[in-house]
């Protein structure tokens, strides 16, 4: 059945170029038929997961029994071979498993290379796919003699496009590659002596590499950068410094030491860019301490006045630069466009939206901006982006600019798949409450903050212009100033002037951002004070019920506020610009009128509603806020490290870690990102302070476990989950939650892991990084849920606002 193709190439996008490799590459294979469902929800369904999970996966044979489809017709293994492409293809394929196996003559470490996947077990562990098929994903792998398993989850294939697998042998153990660099311009007349690059470190040997030096040198001129650790048997994106500032060729020469030893070299190319010219600035991000970048189309002509600032979001598959290179220069404002953290992303919510924050004030910071003068605009996915950062931030933009966009991924969800529109039951009903910051329609009053212009071209196919169409109908029952343009006979991308609409600039031009006194009607939604909070001076701090809609509607006239809430539980009022002595009456859901005189100094006050609103002090830093509110998702962030057990037995250890490098190769490829890997017995919580934590295991195998989970509430230990009051036994349960750190205000604990290595396993799922997926603060659930059973989710839900287990933000089943 097996085809053995050997090949001899200059691989250079591997950056092992000059070096002769040789591949191996599949060509044939068993393709299972339809038996998984993932998408951007915690709920799953897995047939081949489920019976790795519980030990029962027999190695397929041509014609054996495989799985069910959704209509309950079974299926068994077929054959498939590679197209004159070399690729799987065809619909055979879709939302499937391709199986294809070598027989390796050794124990080795090779790099496995596939693209158009979503993700391949291999011999059982599983690792990172390249759904977008970029091609860079090199991930080591270790191979026992004789066959090796490799289980390759496919999702929908296009054309003959499909799914391409190969393995590969490098000649050097520890190596340097440059397909996925991500790199700055050289800007004229801009500091260029200290810029930050990013490449991928490969290491394919048994143990983690420490102390490692990336040397960079341009014109005579290097600079040194001591990396973090890199873990056995992985990659790492790792960021390095570069002097520029003599630069004449482009030519950077990289040499990765180890000591004294040079391990590998390298050369990448820098573009010089004149300063009036589009261009790109790297930054580290504090999401993960990588190295990222935004691009800039510069002001044209500065007279020295503050610029405008555009906010730009690209679409898919868009490079940052290319969004920028799309507009012309405009002699009143500047524009910056960050990346999502990659062409594709998050669809900029979870951290693509923090991403485009970060870029936004490091925009703020680096070009002054005239502060009533800041502008959102994106197209197709960027005009989701719009839509949604619009939404989430009113008050934070004069005008938003939403061009051939769709407005939620209820109704389009690209390659994660959709959220559901509407929860089945119970269960789901809990569970997509984690997603309701991402369902603009119930947070659409928000866009009365600001002027919104509507472009769409009438000929889409891409992205429907039903779509603009729904949102104008929306807009047209309440909101008086936004405009709508139809593009006759408009594509997808009729040119530049899909985004770079001059009527569109204009109408920015007419906007400005009210100073707070001149703002007297406050109509504010939100779903999660964490990401959204905010609206000039009224702010939502804590709600009733966590991530359900919250409505804050306020009037002020002279020296009285009136006003009425939905789920609030803690506000907060800016009184500075209140002239001291004065006095303030504020009715609140028609409730007796609280009087309030500004003292000197006042600058915020507080409101709390018990039995009735009354004045208080700040919420308790130690209890749910604007800092950290919770969902399991909220954790992946303030630099997260990844805590891998060696307390458990063997096994126990090794999903551990395989499942840590698992969720850090799908960082790396969907945030572009990079993390700490770190093993409990090295772990010491007072050296990572104010940092997201990821414990993978439980109380009985993780021995980090006591440093920050001893006063949790869920605890899980080999057989037994407690929540609260509530025992499940057995060795099938998985669970995913989160915990606020004690010794932290800003960050959490996040556990994966399960009661034992069936449930474990459970857990290697990781649609949480799937953007706008709903996770809760905590769910447990047995292996039938890969089965497709909705009653394998014993219990999930939302922590109080004192972090205390509340039945009535949760269900059990």
């Amino acid at each position: 059945m097996r085809k053995i193709v050997f090949i001899l190439a200059l691989v250079q996008l591997t950056g092992l170029s000059l070096l002769a490799q040789q591949a191996y590459v599949f060509k044939d294979g068993l393709i299972s038929g339809p038996c998984h469902q993932y998408g951007r929800t915690a709920l799953f369904t897995d047939q081949l997961a489920g019976l790795l999970c519980e030990g029962q996966l027999k190695t397929p044979v041509n014609g054996a029994a495989s799985f069910t489809d959704d209509k309950g017709k079974a299926g068994t293994w077929q054959p498939i071979q590679a197209n004159n492409e070399g690729a799987f293809a065809g619909r055979t394929i879709n939302n499937g498993y391709l199986y294809v196996s070598y027989n390796s003559p050794k124990e080795q470490t090779v790099i496995l290379n596939i693209a158009g996947h979503q993700m391949v077990y291999v011999n059982g562990t599983p690792h990172a796919g390249d759904m977008y098929r970029y091609g860079w994903m090199y991930i080591p792998v270790a191979l026992h003699k004789g066959i090796n398993d490799f289980y390759i989850r496919t999702g929908r294939s296009y054309g003959n496009m499909g799914i391409k697998a190969q393995l590969m042998f490098p000649k050097k153990p520890v190596y340097i590659s440059t397909a996925d660099s991500t790199l700055p311009f050289v800007v004229s007349n801009k500091n260029n002596s200290e810029l930050w690059g990013a490449v991928v470190i490969i290491n394919t040997t048994a143990q983690p590499l420490k102390n490692l030096q990336l040397q960079a040198t341009i014109a005579g001129k290097t600079l040194t950068t001591t990396l973090p650790d890199i873990a056995a048997q992985t990659t790492r994106k790792v960021g390095f410094k570069m002097d520029a500032s003599g630069m004449q060729d482009g030519n950077c020469s990289l040499s990765l030491l180890n000591a004294k030893t040079t391990l590998d070299n390298k050369t990448i190319t820098l573009k010089p860019v004149s300063d009036t010219l589009h261009y790109s600035n790297t930054f580290i991000s504090d999401i993960d301490g990588s190295v990222q970048y935004y691009s800039v189309s510069p002001q044209a002509n500065p007279d020295g006045k503050a610029p405008a600032l555009f906010l730009s979001v690209h679409g898919a598959e868009v490079q940052a630069i290319n969004q920028a290179s799309a507009y012309r220069y405009k002699d009143w404002g500047v524009l910056v466009a960050p990346t999502n953290r990659r062409p594709r992303g998050f669809n900029w919510e979870d951290w693509g939206r923090l991403d485009a924050l970060e870029v936004l004030s490091i925009a703020t910071e680096k070009f002054k901006p005239n502060p009533e003068r800041i502008y959102l605009t994106g197209h197709s996915m960027g005009g989701h982006g719009t839509w949604y950062l619009g939404a989430t931030y009113p008050g934070k933009w004069a005008a938003i600019a939403p061009c051939s966009g769709y407005p939620t991924l209820m109704g389009y969800g690209s390659a994660d798949g959709l959220i559901p529109d509407s929860p089945r039951n119970n269960t789901e009903k809990v569970l997509l409450r984690a997603s309701n910051p991402s369902n603009v329609f119930k947070l659409a009053n928000n866009y009365k903050a600001s002027g919104v212009y509507i472009l769409h071209g009438d000929s889409d196919k891409v992205v429907s212009v039903d779509y603009a169409r729904q949102m104008k109908q929306i807009l047209a029952g309440f909101h008086a100033d936004y405009s709508y343009y139809e593009y006759p006979g408009g594509e997808h991308w009729y040119g530049d002037k899909c985004v770079d609409w001059d009527p569109l600039f204009q109408f920015f031009k007419w906007h400005t951002i009210p100073a707070n006194s001149g703002v007297n009607v406050i109509d504010f939604s939100t779903a999660n004070p964490a990401i959204s909070s905010s609206y000039h001076w009224a702010h939502i701090l804590q709600q009733q019920h966590s991530l359900e809609y919250s409505r804050l509607q306020l009037f002020r006239n002279n020296n009285t506020i009136t006003g009425t809430t939905t789920n609030i539980q803690t506000l907060a009022f800016d009184v500075k610009e209140i002239p001291t002595g004065t006095t303030t009456s504020i009715i609140l859901d028609h409730q007796p009128a609280i009087s309030y005189t500004r003292k000197a100094g006042d600058t915020v006050i507080y409101f709390h509603n018990g039995t009735q609103w009354v004045q208080g002090a700040a919420p308790l830093a130690t209890e749910k806020g604007i800092a950290r509110y919770g969902t399991f998702k909220e954790v992946f962030k303030h630099r997260m490290v990844f805590v891998y057990s060696t307390g458990g037995q063997p096994a126990e250890n090794e999903w551990s870690l395989n499942k840590a490098r698992y969720d850090a190769e799908t960082w790396y490829y969907r945030g572009n990102g990079a993390v700490d890997l770190i093993a409990d017995k090295d772990f010491d919580a007072t050296q990572y302070p104010d940092r997201g934590i990821i414990i993978y295991g439980n109380a009985s195998t993780n021995k980090a476990w006591k440093q920050l989970l001893q006063n949790s509430p869920i605890q899980i230990t080999r057989g037994k989950v407690t929540v609260g009051t509530q025992e499940y036994t057995g060795n099938k349960l998985a669970a995913y939650f989160m915990w606020p750190r004690a010794d932290s205000r800003i960050a959490s604990v996040a556990v994966i892991g399960g009661t034992g290595l069936a449930g474990m396993r459970a857990a290697d799922a990781n649609q949480y990084f799937a953007g706008g997926s709903g996770f809760p603060d905590y769910m447990i659930f047995s292996t039938d849920l890969l089965k497709g059973n909705m009653s394998a989710v014993k219990t999930a839900g939302f922590y109080n606002n004192e972090w205390k287990l509340d039945n009535t933000e949760s269900i059990q089943n």
